[in-house]
């Protein structure tokens, strides 16, 4: 049938997705598809930086400790040396595509995170991710061999399973060419505008898609962020890994007309620190580091805060940094807290924890290979080991161009060979279909983000999540019957992928009877030996659209 035919298929435009498509179209046609606007993306609100050892006194076995502390024993050692070996060629690759970091004279101007033993994080004053993702769309848009395709959704991945009948039968004739029996030839895309869903072919395909923020009620993560690629990768047969380690970020600015806007962690790298609504300064009685004590630590604090005090948020105080200093390395958050009549220069701001980042995913090894055939996974969307039960800050970006650049090296040696694209099957209506009445997408959205906020946020217990099991079964199934009844748009395909994704989290989180970092249960406080591991799910492969 009419699709779309090209060697790389990249789902997601975050600088996972624009750095690998950049590193392969000299060799190859690389199609882009992303869901909304180019720029809507976990990238383009990334506020700190991306870490890299740069600076004086700085060493790459700092950097590595500091990232095995976050990651409370479940980092994979032998990615966290390479991932943070390549750091420093990163942030050059990026300034080549023309990425423009700030500055202290020639050398860049590095800022310290928390769970960071040294100022190792490049910037572009508070708007990092902004920055980065300017940069790589310009340059995208100036290859020739790269194509865009804004609006556009991958419903499913197209499977070996999609093939015409016509194809099968050459392909058992011919003993299977050679392919892997799980092989992803590309995805089932639904055009947002259109409405129609048509296959896009390709040698290779590559989840970029990002994370799954939206699966909670507050969250720092823009509409998108619907874990689209840890679903469909599941439905594909995919393993998955470590999905009950999710990043609360610990300050959010609380306002009910400031949507998800994060108050970046280099924030208190300068010098900023958190108190209660009462004035107590309570990270100096949590943790000897205080302020700067790892996300998951300073998360929770604030948390149990909240909960002892009956308060709806606590208070962040920039004013140690000085007035001129925090005007001038963070003059987004400022504009953006005056503008809701608050002013950062003069008063503390309230804040609250939301979650941030997603560090499990799509399992996939250092150069994005997944258990599919042609299937590579990069970004916030695959767990590859770096960032084990705690993701240190700014390590996600720097993950991201490693892990695309070393995938993209694998992708042009497979692209290369001689297979053509198969046939493949137009997408299947399912018999008679009908409009779906509004409310049903409504309620089921807001049921699962409250769910999960109240029964799967930072602190956890068995009964909590036996609840959620419960739940969520039950939502499910009205999901999934929506889906086999009612026509499909962008909505549908969204709210099946976020109860998958939320299932996902609360059955992970149910196999780790211990506390280990992102993951608290109440009922099990302390870390278990034994439990030193990736919590791994695995489905047998469906055999076609699940």
């Amino acid at each position: 049938m009419k699709g779309q035919d090209t060697d790389v298929l990249v789902l997601g435009s975050g600088i996972g997705g624009l750095f690998l498509a950049l590193s392969v179209a000299d060799h190859a046609r690389v199609t882009i598809v992303t869901k909304k606007q180019d720029t809507d993306s976990n990238t383009n609100w990334a506020q700190g930086g991306i870490a890299a050892v740069l600076g004086p006194g700085d060493s790459f076995s700092r950097h590595v400790r500091d990232t095995m502390t976050a990651g409370a024993g479940l980092c994979h050692p032998d990615v966290v040396r390479e991932v943070v070996r390549q750091g420093p060629e990163a942030v050059r690759e990026l300034v080549e595509l023309g990425a423009r970091f700030t500055r202290e004279g020639r050398a860049f101007e590095l800022g310290r995170e928390g769970g960071h033993s040294a100022r190792r994080i490049v910037h572009a004053r508070d708007q990092t991710g902004r920055e980065i993702e300017r940069a790589l769309l310009a340059a995208a848009g100036r290859h020739p061999r790269i194509t865009l395709h804004e609006n556009h959704l991958a419903v499913d991945l197209l499977l070996e399973s999609h093939l015409s009948p016509r194809a099968r039968r050459a392909e058992k004739a011919g003993g299977g060419s050679g392919r892997p029996r799980d092989s992803v030839w590309g995805a089932y895309v639904l055009d947002r505008t259109g409405g129609r869903i048509r296959p896009f072919r390709a040698r290779a395909t590559v989840l970029a898609t990002g994370g799954s923020g939206k699966v909670y009620l507050y969250t720092t993560n823009p509409d998108i962020a619907t874990g689209d690629g840890v679903a469909m990768a599941w439905r594909a047969g995919a393993p998955v890994a470590n999905l009950e380690f999710v990043q609360f970020h610990p300050t959010c600015l609380y306002h009910p007309r400031a949507k998800s806007f994060l108050i970046s962690e280099a924030v208190r790298g300068e010098g900023a620190v958190l108190v209660s609504l009462d004035g107590e300064r309570f990270m100096k009685k949590v943790h000897p580091l205080a302020d700067l004590a790892p996300r998951d630590i300073v998360a929770r604090a604030i948390d149990a805060t909240m909960k002892k005090h009956g308060h709806d948020s606590v208070l962040l105080d920039c004013r140690p940094i000085g007035a001129r200093r925090m005007a001038r390395h963070f003059p987004n958050i400022v504009a953006r807290c005056r503008a809701l009549g608050m002013d950062p220069l003069k008063e503390p701001i309230p804040v609250v924890p939301a979650a941030h980042y997603q560090c499990g995913g799509v399992r996939a090894d250092l150069s994005g290979r997944t258990a599919l055939g042609r299937l590579f996974a990069v970004g916030e969307v695959a767990s590859t080991g770096l960032h084990g039960a705690n993701r240190l800050a700014s390590n996600s970006l720097l993950e991201a161009v490693v892990v695309a650049r070393q995938a993209a090296g694998e992708i042009v040696k497979v692209v290369a060979g001689p297979a053509p694209l198969p046939r493949v099957e137009a997408w299947d209506a399912r018999g008679t279909r009908r409009p779906r009445e509004g409310v049903g997408k409504t309620h089921v959205w807001d049921a699962v983000r409250r769910l999960m906020w109240d029964y799967v946020g930072i602190v956890r217990s068995d009964e909590r999540l036996a609840k959620a099991r419960r739940h969520l079964t039950l939502l499910r199934q009205e999901v999934e019957a929506d889906y086999a009844r009612h026509v499909l748009d962008a909505d549908l395909v969204e709210v099946r992928n976020l109860a998958q994704v939320a299932d996902l989290i609360v059955r992970s989180a149910r196999r780790r009877l211990e506390s280990r970092g992102l993951h608290f249960n109440l009922d099990h406080p302390r870390r278990r030996a034994a439990l030193r591991r990736d919590t791994v799910l695995k489905r047998p492969r469906a055999g076609g659209r699940a």
